[in-house]
């Protein structure tokens, strides 16, 4: 994946590129032997050569300095130190657009530096949490957020290998999570999620029902052996899902509805809504090999519905469109896929099937646009259960197949063979599904 070889965005975490952690940090010394062994390893190759002057350049207008010999006169020095945590603040503030004072700009770096922390944490909760312990974060690490401090642990000797390569890997996440942060702050995205909930709560939903009240229902579903694809499905009320008890090959799904009038007729349907958390925005920028949200994650509001039917599933489009007209906003529907009634979903997206039905549709209305993905109940009991369909299979192949899993932990850091642990987690999720 281009995330792990010469062509990657991300040059400078690249254990097999010019900035690697090896056992000792890169000598600080201009003519030392290690230095010209590590300008030697740059010979022939200037693409690499050209990103290695980057980074390098980066480094010393960060602290101020013109050579790296320059760097450790830091080490022991607080009121350099500081100083120059002053100084690389109000730079950083002012690239990510924060026209605050010191400690203001501070607590945003505070804020980037959890999003970084929230990153790994989030797969040592699920796609990696059997090897939560290999994967902590060294606690110094953990606890620093200071870019400086963290820029000086990479070059400083008595850090260990595992410290200074998380030191520098928590760099490149708070850089991703900052031009997250300035982009929702250009977007009002906060502002136009709030929007939008009202929208449906004021337009959208049926109004004889009271905003949050919701309809307990169990989704019971029959699945076929060779693939746990779903046979059949029926709703049954909350009393009746309570006295259900499934055998193998069945499965019992709680999904709270809500409903919307059709033509006199109320509707029932099943609904979340997503605002992606920055963690999530940081892992899909590393998936598609991006540091630019703009591009890379157009999906920052979102809905996802189920309903009984393809019939009620054409209602609640047509009745989405009519209720931004009384909105008094038009509503286009753009990049449409629809695979509800056969065919296959056509997905770039690394890891994902495309024996995924559904129908997915981005809205345009009232200045925001918002993703839709919308089910039968079916199409969902599969888009959660079927084999090679199932979303949590999804999470783990699009961290592994896109080479994420193997650039924050890096096997030589971590001891880990991400193949093995692939095929193992995609084994324990399947059999969670199945058997839970």
């Amino acid at each position: 994946m281009t995330l792990l070889n010469e062509k990657s965005i991300f040059t400078s975490m690249l254990q097999g590129g010019p900035f690697s952690v090896q056992d000792e940090p890169p000598s600080l010394y201009l003519f030392s032997r290690e230095s010209r062994k590590w300008v030697k390893s740059l010979q022939g190759n200037q693409l690499l050569k050209t990103k290695y002057r980057a980074v390098r350049n980066q480094i010393f207008d960060f602290l101020g300095v013109s050579s790296f010999n320059e760097i450790s006169v830091f080490f022991n020095n607080e009121v350099l130190k500081n100083k120059a945590t002053v100084r690389a603040n109000k730079l950083l503030g002012n690239m990510f657009g924060i026209a605050l004072s010191h400690q203001d700009i501070d607590r945003f770096l505070q804020g980037y530096a959890a999003t970084a922390d929230d990153v790994v944490n989030s797969l040592r909760g699920k796609v990696l949490a059997p090897y939560s312990s290999h994967i902590e974060t060294s606690n110094e690490i953990e606890t620093t957020h200071n870019p400086v401090d963290l820029l000086l642990i990479y070059f400083n000797r008595r850090f260990h290998k595992k410290a200074r390569f998380e030191a520098k890997r928590k760099l490149v996440l708070m850089n991703l999570a900052g031009s997250i942060d300035q982009r929702e702050r250009e977007t009002d995205i906060a502002v136009k999620f709030s929007e939008f909930i009202i929208f449906l709560n004021q337009y959208v939903w049926s109004p004889s029902l009271k905003i949050g009240d919701l309809t307990l229902n169990y989704l019971h579903s029959k699945h076929k052996q060779q693939d746990f694809s779903c046979d059949s499905v029926s709703v049954l009320s909350e009393e009746e899902g309570l006295l259900k008890n499934p055998v193998v090959g069945e499965k019992l799904t709680l999904v709270k509805r809500r409903s919307f009038s059709y033509k006199g007729k109320d509707v029932p349907v099943y609904v979340t809504l997503r605002k992606k958390p920055p963690a999530a925005k940081v892992l899909k920028l590393l998936r598609k090999n991006e540091k630019n949200p703009a591009t890379a994650v157009d999906d920052e509001l979102g809905l996802m519905a189920v309903l009984n039917s393809v019939a009620e599933v054409k209602m609640f489009v047509r009745h989405l469109t009519k209720s931004a007209l009384k909105a008094d906003s038009f509503m286009t529907l753009e990049d449409i896929s629809d695979t509800l009634t056969g065919g296959k979903y056509s997905s770039r997206a690394t890891g994902s099937s495309g024996k995924t039905p559904m129908l997915k549709f981005f809205a345009r209305l009232g200045g925001m646009r918002v993703e839709f993905i919308i089910h039968t109940n079916r199409s969902y009991l599969n888009y959660i259960y079927q084999r090679d369909v199932a979303h949590d299979e999804y999470e783990v192949k699009r961290i592994f197949d896109a080479g994420v899993a193997e650039f924050l932990f890096p096997r030589d850091i971590y001891n880990l063979d991400m193949n093995i642990i692939r095929k193992s987690q995609l084994d324990l999720f399947r059999r969670r599904i199945e058997e839970w």
